[in-house]
């Protein structure tokens, strides 16, 4: 049996927080001895009862004496005078640590007693967690499981102190973090001492009216929820008021700026203003809950969810409308932020990509209402109305908003700094901020290999350049036709190839004057925006998914309707009918200055393999994931090439589809810009062509869509790892697929 992590341990104190900690101790094998001081001696001989303690002492002084770790569990403001009772009984290399929400005051007690040079075990903590009881019966061993544990080592503690009080909080399932004492007092003062605070405010301020029966007979569950944390320990929350004094009357502070502000804008019945205030409050307590949910789980690269599809013979008809396109709804945002006056957006794609755009224009002042079924009402700020963010902008996984927010963010009289999750971190960011430098922006890519966070210095003069793309890709054209609108002159753009033009057409539709003479784009700087109304059409890419499914499936008959054929997004259709997919485009029309279309789709005939034009490798670029499922179900070789942008996708997608259908039985070879693929189709035979297998999707949405596709055709089941990404682009995509005939589940994992 391996050495406890200590051999004695001394509790000063043993209320719910000191017990619930001893219990771990006791049920993990942590230490040899536990022992507690405290002066009721009936909690003694209910611990020792309760097997949580050896001994018990009503002084703390013979409590500590050969204890390798010492935990202040007591009142912040006894701190100074059990140190001093304690000091000359401590071994020299004892661990001190204490439980308090506090740490200031508990450094100075200690700098008190032991002068400047505290003891190298010295190391204060703070559990956060609680329960409605108190005392050493309340104690639980879960007391602790999935709640922060954050320790704040001072200059003098040892990394071996802390090491220890990481694995002994660790042991208790807590996430442990390490801060400073001072940023810990005043986070926690706006985050926990200021609702206490309020909390306790109200319910006096209720207390004392004299209708304060009825007040309390007719409050609703919101009233109830709020007040219950006044129901706290006031002695406790007495202590912490005056410890921690001088953060919590600066969050008090701060919280009556705010109120002033909220009281002023009822007063004038500023409609629109409250509306975004009260949506920017409710959509940042969304935003950062999910960050905080996602972000760990993104960067340890664990997986929480996956896709479990089932072998067997499959159907796939019905008339669905998928998602709105994201190319247009992070754009409808954008224009809209900077146009003058007001426009509202329908079909709005309330998927994770588009929001975290929403998040970042909120964050820099703009107010917008919604989305609500689609339905966004933003309240355009004009050209020169943009405002600082407090903080970061957080992009989540989209690159499409990192890249095109540097163009725009690079015109700005602040600086920003924008950041993403462990996957958009990974992605490639010179080739926008190198043009932009040329237009004069200050931008700098913080990550390595010119990746993010991406830090743009702010009160830049922007000239107009002509930049020659040297590869097609949309984000980077609009992310320097965006700084264009404020850069002086022409600002021009010439790309290899056509790539998706909503930039332009949607500049146009807010009245902006764009230029395109093949594939030359221009514009002059200086201009305005008008809001507009704003239909998002449903997005190709989603529809891509459920193209290529009818396209390999018996008998399948699939209509999607209102699809966006934007003709520099048609590469999939095009590459389907060249295969020999029974696909028409029907009742086409335009909507919102975007080409839309029913797209009718047939499995009645066996794919051909072909080697996929190059001139629709850019009009095709985010469906070539699907059209590789389809290229496995052809008949023949399927040669793609010039589609070097797929390696910097959310993954390297050529890699990650190459190493999935080889483990479901497809023999392919991936090349530096393509890849080759032996198709195992057969005219007339609709049986199955997948061996089934587990896959990892690296994350990316599109990848984890893909081959839950090629379940239609799947003899055996198959398993994608890290599929929680699909709700960035396509949120109903599990619910529209089981309707129309897939056999997928989803799994937490």
């Amino acid at each position: 049996m391996s050495q406890p992590l200590f051999k004695k341990v001394a509790f000063i104190g043993l209320g719910l927080i000191g017990s619930s900690l001893a219990r771990v101790i006791v049920a993990e094998q942590l230490a040899s001895e536990i022992v507690a001081s405290t002066r009721s001696k009936k909690t003694l001989d209910d611990a020792k009862a309760l097997g949580i303690i050896q001994e018990g002492y009503t002084n703390p002084e013979e409590a500590v004496v050969g204890a390798d770790l010492i935990v202040l569990a007591l009142p912040v403001r006894a701190t100074q005078k059990v140190l001093e009772q304690i000091k000359p009984y401590l071994d020299q290399n004892a661990i001190i640590t204490d439980v308090g929400s506090t740490k200031g005051n508990v450094v100075e007690a200690a700098k008190a007693v032991f002068g400047e040079r505290l003891p190298v075990g010295f190391v204060p903590g703070h559990p956060i967690a609680g329960a409605e009881h108190t005392g050493v019966h309340a104690g639980k061993v879960d007391l602790f499981a999935n709640h922060k544990v954050i320790l704040t080592p001072v200059a003098t503690s040892a990394d071996w102190a802390v090491e220890k009080l990481i694995q002994l909080w660790s042991a208790a399932k807590a996430e442990v973090i390490c801060m400073d004492v001072t940023k810990h007092d005043e986070v926690l003062a706006h985050t926990s001492h200021l609702p206490h605070l309020m909390a306790f405010n109200l319910v006096e301020q209720l207390a004392n009216r004299e209708d304060n029966l009825d007040i309390f007979r007719y409050a609703a569950g919101g009233f109830r929820d709020f007040s219950r944390i006044a129901a706290s320990d006031p002695q406790m929350w007495h202590d912490i008021f005056f410890a921690n004094k001088t953060a919590i009357l600066n969050a008090v502070e701060g919280f009556e700026q705010q109120l002033s502000v909220l009281k002023k804008l009822i007063e004038q019945e500023d409609s629109q203003a409250l509306m975004g205030l009260l949506g920017h409050a409710q959509a940042a307590r969304q935003h950062f809950n999910h960050m905080l949910a996602k972000k760990p789980l993104m960067e340890k690269n664990k997986v929480t969810q996956q896709f479990s599809i089932l072998p067997g013979k499959k159907t796939f008809t019905g008339k669905f409308t998928v998602p709105g396109d994201k190319s247009v709804s992070h754009r409808s945002i954008m224009f809209g932020a900077i146009a003058e006056g007001t426009t509202h957006v329908t079909g709005f794609l309330e998927g994770e990509d588009a929001l975290a755009t929403l998040q970042a224009f909120r964050d820099m002042g703009v107010s917008i209402e919604g989305p609500k079924n689609g339905e966004v009402t933003i309240h355009g700020v004009g050209m020169y109305g943009l405002k600082a963010p407090a903080s970061a902008l957080y992009m989540g996984n989209s690159g499409t908003s990192m890249r095109l927010l540097s163009g725009m963010l690079s015109a700005q009289k602040f600086d920003s700094v924008m950041t993403g999750d462990a996957s958009l971190s990974k992605r490639p960011m010179e080739r926008i901020a190198k043009p932009l430098r040329e237009m004069g922006a200050q931008i700098q890519t913080t990550g390595e290999k010119g990746t993010p966070p991406v830090s743009i210095t702010g009160s830049q003069a922007l000239k107009g350049i002509q930049y020659d793309l040297p590869m097609a890709s949309a984000q980077v054209k609009s992310g320097i036709l965006l700084a264009g609108l404020w850069a002086e002159g022409v600002t021009s753009v010439t790309e290899p190839e056509p790539t998706r033009d909503h930039t332009e057409r949607m500049l146009r539709a807010f009245g902006y004057d764009v230029k395109t003479e093949g594939n030359k784009i221009s514009l002059v700087g200086g201009g305005k925006l008008v809001g507009t109304n704003i239909q998002v059409p449903s997005d190709i890419s989603s529809a891509a998914f459920f193209m290529v499914g009818a396209a390999i499936t018996e008998g399948a008959d699939v209509v999607l309707e209102a699809v966006g054929i934007n003709p520099t997004r048609t590469g999939v259709i095009e590459i389907l009918k060249q295969m020999g997919a029974d696909l028409t485009v029907e009742n086409e029309r335009i909507a919102g200055g975007e080409p839309i279309a029913d797209i009718h789709i047939k499995g009645s005939r066996t794919l051909k393999g072909i080697h996929m034009p190059e001139d629709q490798v850019p009009l095709a670029i985010d469906e070539f994931p699907a059209l590789f499922i389809a290229a496995a179900c052809a008949e023949g070789q399927t040669v793609l090439t010039g589609a070097a942008e797929l390696r910097v996708k959310e993954s390297d997608r050529i890699q990650v589809m190459a190493d999935g259908l080889k483990i479901m039985g497809i023999d392919c070879t991936p090349t530096e810009d393509g890849i080759i693929i032996e198709g195992k189709g057969k005219s007339g035979d609709w049986s199955a062509i997948f061996n089934g297998g587990e896959i990892e999707s690296h994350h990316d949405h599109r990848i984890a869509m893909s081959f839950s596709i090629a379940g239609l055709r799947t003899a055996g089941a198959i398993t994608i790892h890290g599929t929680e990404t699909v709700a960035t682009s396509f949120p109903t995509f599990t619910e529209l697929a089981n309707t129309a005939g897939l056999d997928l589940k989803v799994v937490e994992a």
